[in-house]
């Protein structure tokens, strides 16, 4: 009787554990090579019909100066896609992840600005001169965030700067608005029609108690947004810019559900307050 007591109990115990949203192990390997092949493939296909970030709108020519879209070649060859915030006419902020994760390493990247296409027009950058954050935690993303350094690029009315943050707001309630070349739906991967131009959302930013709800371990140098609704960043989209009114840079995105990005589950950013003083040393 008492091992069976102890074996309901032992039962019980483990069900009470929380079970928390998965997040990808490999992002070049699970989304950003696949999601490079499909833009590519968009592109070259010219299907820019823009009627398919998931549950956002597309972007015009211009409507974000700031917004850097990364072509990465890996050092195992292929190409793999990300996104960035320009800060200055030679500096840019991305996720560290973007160039190292896991067993994937970026050999060199092109900073493609001043477009709403990933592998055509605009003005193309290529580099090598990546530095990520050194506590940078590529298991669970803590301290998700690199810095780019660029030749100059002279700024006009489609390519510019972002501002940082001041103070130590925590943006909680506040709408924000992401960009990315990323995903506009789940199970869309080989879909080549699913987005092939720069697209943008609104999101609320909420609070980390209510993100680690569902990933567990949040930092607090992390910022989360809602998913209501079905709206979210999504594959590929991982270090383009979540920004306020300003424009300021508050997120550098980071992860989501690995299960999906129209699930309802919130999206992680490398909160910018946290990084400002790292961010502004490299500047």
């Amino acid at each position: 009787m008492r091992l069976i007591l102890v074996v309901l109990l032992l039962a019980v115990a483990a069900s009470a554990v929380p079970q928390y949203e998965p997040i990808f192990t490999d992002y070049h390997n699970q989304i950003g090579i696949l999601e490079a092949a499909r833009i590519k493939a968009a592109e070259e296909a010219m299907d820019f019909d823009g009627s398919r970030i998931a549950g956002g709108a597309v972007s015009g020519l211009g409507q974000f100066p700031f917004f850097g879209g990364l072509l990465i070649t890996l050092m195992h060859g292929p190409t793999s896609v990300c996104g960035s915030s320009v800060l200055s006419n030679t500096r840019a902020v991305t996720a560290a992840h973007c160039w190292r994760h896991h067993e994937s390493r970026g050999r060199i990247l092109t900073i493609v600005l001043g477009s709403t296409r990933l592998f055509s027009g605009g003005t193309r950058v290529s580099t090598n001169r990546v530095v990520i954050h050194d506590s940078y935690h590529d298991s669970i993303l803590a301290n998700d965030v690199a810095m780019i350094t660029f030749n100059h690029v002279a700024f006009s009315n489609i390519i510019n700067r972002i501002n940082l943050p001041a103070g130590a707001a925590t943006y909680v309630g506040w709408n924000a608005v992401a960009v990315g070349f990323g995903r506009t739906g789940d199970g869309a991967a080989g879909n080549i029609n699913n987005n092939q131009v720069l697209r943008h959302v609104t999101l609320q930013v909420i609070s980390n108690d209510e993100c680690r709800r569902t990933f567990g371990n949040v930092m607090a140098s992390t910022l989360c947004t809602s998913g209501a609704g079905g709206r979210s960043t999504c594959g590929g989209d991982s270090g383009g810019p979540l920004w306020v009114s300003g424009p300021a840079l508050i997120g550098i995105t980071s992860f989501g559900s690995n299960l999906g990005c129209q699930r309802g589950f919130p999206a992680a950013y490398a909160r910018v307050t946290s990084f400002v003083a790292w961010i502004r040393a490299r500047m």
